[in-house]
This record gives structure tokens, sequence and C-alpha cells, in this order.
């Protein structure tokens, strides 16, 4: 059981509309300045922590980028379905910082794995010559200065926090039969989880960012839960 007080039904609650306009228009900005592709991505994706592009407010910034209009679309679209229930619910204030908690959740867990990852790289690194080296450490899109862009880890969490807050509530979303929330966030878990620890190649998806949204996303809603009793 939940803490949470309901707080009325809205069908575009003040901060999932504010997401979805502010993602939409970075992504117009993103297209209209593309020539400077390299420069934004730099600045505002995420990269790994021993990566030269490296800077703290890219824990924040990634979250609002996305690398096509389809990882626009489908995040924003989950959002709206799935984050508006849960903001109607725990309030608009909780919910926003419920979101950024579980996008920076998301961006540390994949940083964590990204570290080990990249450590057989930079291990490689030593067969070249310190110029060499700087040259590939100081470049954009090399493996060394991979990026991570997307709401994903905080969609995650939302998704994560509807399964919560509603676990009997049936979806019928890219399943062929009915099923609880609660069943839904688990076979999806476990999904990321498999694809994650598999790595296939050619998986560009960062799969333990949107296990680390979620994590964080059950962490807070616990948190939240023990320390007040009311109930729903």
């Amino acid at each position: 059981m939940s803490q949470f007080q309901f707080s009325g039904q809205r069908m575009f609650p003040p901060v999932v509309l504010n997401l979805i306009i502010v993602n939409a228009l970075v992504f117009f900005a993103q297209k209209t300045f593309s020539e400077q592709s390299l420069a934004i991505n730099d600045l505002f994706a995420l990269h790994s922590v021993q990566s030269v592009f490296f800077k703290f407010y890219q824990l924040v910034t990634y979250m609002f980028m996305h690398g096509s209009f389809e990882h626009l679309f489908f995040n924003m679209l989950i959002l709206f379905m799935f984050g508006s229930s849960v903001e109607n619910y725990i309030g608009s204030r909780k919910f926003l910082f419920y979101y950024f908690a579980c996008g920076v959740g998301a961006a540390l867990l994949h940083m964590v794995v990204l570290h080990f990852e990249m450590m057989p790289y930079y291990d490689m690194l030593r067969q070249f010559s310190p110029e060499e080296q700087q040259n590939l450490l100081n470049s954009s899109g090399t493996v060394f200065n991979s990026i991570t862009v997307g709401a994903s880890g905080a969609i995650y969490g939302c998704l994560l926090a509807f399964g919560f807050l509603f676990p009997d509530a049936i979806i019928n979303l890219w399943f062929f039969v009915p099923i609880k929330a609660k069943w839904y966030v688990l076979i999806l878990g476990a999904i990321e989880f498999f694809l994650g620890i598999r790595n296939s190649a050619g998986d560009t998806v960062a799969h333990f960012a949107h296990l680390g949204g979620a994590i964080t996303g059950l962490i807070i809603l616990l948190i939240w839960n023990k320390s007040k009793r009311k109930s729903f």
C-alpha cells in the first residue's frame, strides 16, 4: 500500500505536459542545428566519466536529447500514458523530483557498467604511442567518447511507479493478452536485465540505464512509503 493522496485526474498534468513540450523543443533544436550535432552531443549528451567530454550537468541534460523521432515519440507516448497517472496520484512536485531522480539514477548505473565494459579498450590503448592515445581520447565519436541520450531511464522509473501504485491495473500494450501492471513491469525488467548481460554486438540500447531508472524509482517509492503510514 502507499501513503500518497490522490490529487484528481487530469489528462495532461502539468509536469508531464511540460516535459513533453521541452523534449519536443530540444529535439527540434537538435534537427535545426544538425550541422553542429557533434558539438551539441559533446556538450549535452552523457559521456563516460573517463571521457574528456564528461560534465556533471550531463546527468540531467542527456534526458532531453533523443537520437531519432521514433526514440522521442515512444518515450513521450509512454510518459503520457503512464506518467500522467503517476503524477495525478502522487502530485506534481513529487513527480518532478521522482522523474529527474530516476533519470540521474539511470545515468549513474549506466556509467558504472560502462566503466567496466570500457576497461579492455583502455588496455588496448597501451599499444599506441602517447600522441596516438591522446588523439583517440580527445576525438569525438570514438569508442572512448561514445554518448548516451534519451529519457528512457526516467520513463522506466515511471513504468515502475505505475506498477507499484496500480499493481492490478490491466495493460494491453505490447502484449496479445491483457496483463496486470505489476507483472508487466517485472517482465520488462527481466527482459532488460537479460539483454543487458547478453550485450549483443550492434545493440546500442542502454539496458542498464533502463534498469537504473526502475531501481531508483523503486527505492524512492519504498522510502516514501516507509516515511508515512497513510494508505490508499
